[in-house]
């Protein structure tokens, strides 16, 4: 697919997923819960204050008694408790999404990240944003720009395991990763050119499968086939790449932004590495990126 709209058609198309929402007492999180079930994408689980969330569901005319097929609501009072029983309904298979509501951050992933309760795999979670940019004639994969300070070369492998899955969900069968770097050539005092080769020869040797990786390539040749032409370099993922793995939480938050605030892009963006996917978004966020993200999760969720 080439664009966050047709992403939000193929959602449409598939088994409604359910959301279970962490504090679902915010006015713009259920103005996105309204044009979800407006637009029959998904069905709900709305953790929180039952009597808050009737009330700001009225004050925007959401009526959640015409939606009882649709909206369940799980009264809970307490933020913890409100994290906890929002990631248990996951673990129980009563929802199959994560949405975080109005709660921190931390709560949400303290309660993911718990041994027995939470959604743990074993594996690094990461966070994944796809992106609509003007200029491009594709989709682009951005990882990791949340989660992951400074990931050394075997959660940097994870990470790009963790971006492959979800390029796969959404049509892309063998996404070609670009490792960025400053530079092309591997340079021993940059760390960043040495994990992006290392990675390179992983996936070519078999270690990180279903996806083609190139590096060290700086952004410009990973993106511009122009740019990488004038470079010499010849490979089937410069200047055509479906994910760009950052080496660097400070290079994928300033990506990130760029494209977002610089290019006029539109984002979806979830947490992958979970048993669900998991949508992180900030208050600050349009409720169009909290839509495209929902969409998101539901073509990345397991399909029961």
């Amino acid at each position: 697919m080439d664009s966050l709209t047709e992403l939000k058609f193929a959602a449409k198309k598939e088994h409604k997923k359910v959301v279970s929402v962490a504090n679902a007492e915010d006015e713009n999180i259920l103005q996105v819960v309204k044009i979800a079930l407006e637009e029959d994408l998904c069905q709900f689980l709305l953790v929180g204050d039952e009597l808050k969330i009737m009330k700001l569901a009225k004050q925007i005319g959401l009526n959640l008694y015409n939606w009882r097929e649709k909206v369940t609501i799980k009264h809970e009072t307490d933020i913890t408790n409100i994290a906890q029983s929002a990631i248990r309904a996951v673990k129980q298979e009563q929802a199959d999404i994560v949405m975080k509501g109005k709660i921190p951050t931390k709560k949400v992933l303290k309660a993911v990240l718990h041994k027995e309760k939470g959604l743990r795999t074993g594996k690094v979670l990461s966070h994944v944003a796809v992106f609509e940019v003007p200029s491009q004639e594709k989709l682009v994969l951005l990882t990791d720009a949340a989660m992951n300070i400074a990931p050394d070369i075997q959660q940097k492998a994870i990470i790009v395991e963790n971006a492959v899955k979800v390029a796969q969900n959404i049509g892309i069968s063998l996404p070609k990763v670009a490792a960025l770097a400053p530079v092309e050539v591997i340079n021993p005092a940059m760390q960043s050119t040495i994990d992006a080769a290392a990675l390179t020869q992983m996936q070519r040797r078999g270690q990180i499968e279903n996806c083609l990786i190139d590096g060290p390539l700086a952004f410009d040749n990973a993106v511009s086939k122009d740019a990488a032409v004038q470079k010499g370099i010849s490979s089937d993922v410069a200047g055509d790449a479906d994910i760009l793995l950052v080496p660097s939480i400070e290079v994928g938050n300033a990506l990130y932004k760029s494209f977002v605030y610089y290019a006029q892009a539109k984002v979806a963006a979830i947490i992958s590495g979970a048993k669900a996917p998991i949508v992180l978004t900030s208050r600050a966020d349009p409720i169009e990126s909290k839509l495209h993200s929902l969409s998101l999760a539901i073509m990345t969720a397991t399909t029961k």
